[in-house]
């Protein structure tokens, strides 16, 4: 995969095929600078007129008479704190990707809701997944509906009776859901789109059927749709057949998730949000205003993460991992992965939101050691950066056994032990 990237890509996407089913591996598979005092890419989205929820058939919750006076889930207080159930909050938890996709694929298999019960038994507070992996899931629920949730809800009922909670991932292959609406991925662009107007429908039927359950704690769009905006070799990476109306250009995406976030609030008014981003490309700001490679500073990355994080979106959003030092694998004006989070940190305390780390890890290279003394080196510099929230990857996710699977039975047990043990810790630190 390595050799189909550019070189300034960096190692962010030189294991796609063997990590985490990012962006760009899902385009392929499923078919100071010059002139910056002058040029800001900081805009603001267009808007366009809210538009009525789909309304025709509400799904029952599954806590219909639960009081709404108590905060389910996480929130965001007006001065960026993190709460849960309205008190102070900070967490480790863990992605477990195909926990519902297994549900959705085997109605019998129900391996991954023993692993819901052993991460409730271990003190892994909550997940991160993927609420469809692509199309073929997505037809699930626009087929059949109830069968759809008949499904979900056993997953959401096995999350109430471990005490885990969920953040569901709704869109993890979200540039091809436009595929889905038989229109261009332009159309993300266009609120007035099918693809919208699919969008709406998935996300209105499934926060209104969960909003009152206890385990769902906060709603993402979906996986690091910032890493494949304004790519200057966006054409490597069309879909069989595509054009350029198919490559993902950041005023389109800023579009796709402002809608996206606007629809939650439309249903859920106090939940946290999310995008679902890694950290920006080492040349985000320079690949949208220039098409070029060129490295960024840092405030061209902070604007860049700014820029990714539109309102109503209430929180802030990136991924790290720690193969790489941080000089390669995020900016060249960070020395360290400690460095990077707490410029994060300050821009995130200007906005007044928190930080979610949806993605955390190391893979395994044949030494052991050296993996969990990184994967100890992440936890420290979040803690030391007062990190909000963050979800390692992956728990049980058998295709990437020996690089990132992780369970309580392999040589990576350790991460779900140091992760319990962070949790504890940082949910102290939030209460003081």
């Amino acid at each position: 995969m390595s050799q189909l990237l550019h070189k300034p890509l960096l190692r962010k996407r030189t294991l796609l095929t063997t990590r985490r089913l990012t962006v760009i591996a899902l385009l392929l598979t499923l078919g100071s600078s010059v002139g910056a005092a002058e040029w800001s890419i900081a805009q603001n989205a267009p808007r366009a007129d809210d538009q009525q929820a789909d309304t025709e058939s509400t799904p029952a919750t599954l806590h219909a008479g639960d009081s709404t006076d108590v905060p389910q889930g996480l929130t965001v207080a007006p001065d960026g704190t993190l709460l849960k159930q309205g008190q102070p909050y900070r967490g480790v938890g863990t992605n477990y990707f195909n926990l519902l996709i297994r549900v959705l694929h085997n109605p019998e298999d129900t391996s991954s809701l023993d692993g819901l019960e052993q991460l409730g038994k271990a003190g892994i507070p909550f997940v991160r997944f993927a609420v469809a992996y692509n199309n073929q899931d997505w037809k699930i629920f626009f087929d059949n509906r109830e069968e759809f949730f008949r499904r979900f809800d056993l997953v959401v009922r096995k999350a109430e009776q471990t005490n885990v909670g969920l953040i569901p991932s709704f869109f993890w292959s979200f540039w091809s859901f436009a595929d889905l609406a038989n229109e261009p991925r332009d159309q993300w662009g266009n609120p007035d789109s099918r693809t919208h107007s699919m969008m709406r429908e998935a996300v209105a039927a499934i926060i209104q059927r969960y909003q009152n359950s206890p385990a769902m704690w906060a709603w993402e769009f979906g996986n690091e749709p910032n890493l494949a905006a304004d790519l200057p070799n966006a054409a490597q990476f069309r879909k069989p057949g595509g054009t350029e109306r198919d490559d993902c250009k950041s005023k389109d995406m800023i579009v796709m998730l402002t809608e996206f976030a606007k629809e939650v609030r439309r249903h859920d008014t106090r939940r946290a949000i999310i995008a679902g981003h890694s950290h920006p490309r080492a040349s985000a700001w320079h690949n949208t205003a220039e098409n070029s490679w060129q490295a960024d500073s840092r405030q061209q990355t902070l604007e860049i993460i700014r820029r990714d994080n539109p309102t109503p979106f209430d929180t802030i959003a990136i991924h790290i991992y720690g193969d790489q030092t941080a000089v390669k694998e995020m900016a060249t004006w960070a020395t360290d992965h400690t460095e990077y989070l707490r410029a994060v940190g300050d821009l995130a305390r200007e906005l007044k939101r928190p930080v979610f780390i949806g993605e955390f890890g190391c893979v395994e290279h044949g030494n052991s050691a050296a993996t969990r003394a990184g994967f100890e080196q992440l936890l420290t510099a979040m803690e030391t950066a007062q990190v909000d929230l963050a979800a390692f990857w992956v728990f049980d996710l058998q295709h990437q056994d020996g690089t990132w699977n992780t369970t309580f039975d392999n040589n990576r047990a350790y991460m779900l032990e140091m992760t319990a043990a962070a949790n504890r810790r940082w949910n102290q630190a939030a209460q003081r």
